[in-house]
């Protein structure tokens, strides 16, 4: 196993930090996944250094002010929001992540609700205390029934068998 990196000094980030191992970059991941999960975009935010560049499909932020306003306004339109990344790749001071999650877009019970997968690819650029200086996102939503859902409540999300032709 691999020295562990150390933190610049005066940093807010968390470990661990760059340049990431298998090991290291994994653990970074799931991290992320786990905050996000929270749907706390106050806390998320942190994650981020405070001037990083965000693209997300064809949203363009910048900061962690823009990052909260706009993680409000998602998990407020997307009820039920349960998210799994995967480490795809890494290098040094990046890490590629696929991932997938499901939200609907209506209120259970009151009118319409459809139910959707969203499947996409993040890059991510990390700054030396490991906090996270940019982040770019592509993504597709697919339609699904309530049968097809894979994240429902009291499933843990990294317990999913996801079939090769999700991947």
């Amino acid at each position: 196993m691999a020295a562990a990196a150390t933190p610049p000094a005066g940093n807010e980030g968390k470990p661990p930090y760059p340049p990431f191992t298998a090991e290291t970059a994994q653990i970074k991941v799931k991290a992320a996944q786990d905050a996000w999960n929270t749907k706390d975009p106050s806390k998320v935010k942190l994650a981020y250094t405070p001037d990083s560049i965000w693209r997300n499909r064809g949203t363009f932020l910048r900061g962690r002010d823009e990052i909260e306003a706009f993680l409000t306004d998602k998990w407020h339109r997307e009820k039920g929001y349960r998210l799994r990344k995967e480490l795809f790749a890494f290098t040094g001071h990046k890490i590629a992540v696929q991932f997938w999650y499901e939200w609907r877009d209506g209120e259970e019970g009151g009118g319409r609700c459809q139910w959707w997968r969203t499947y996409g690819l993040e890059d991510w650029t990390f700054a030396p205390d490991g906090l996270m200086r940019k982040r770019q996102m592509s993504a597709n939503d697919v339609a699904i029934a309530d049968d097809e859902r894979w994240f429902v409540d009291g499933v843990d999300v990294n317990s999913v068998d996801i079939l090769e032709k999700h991947w």
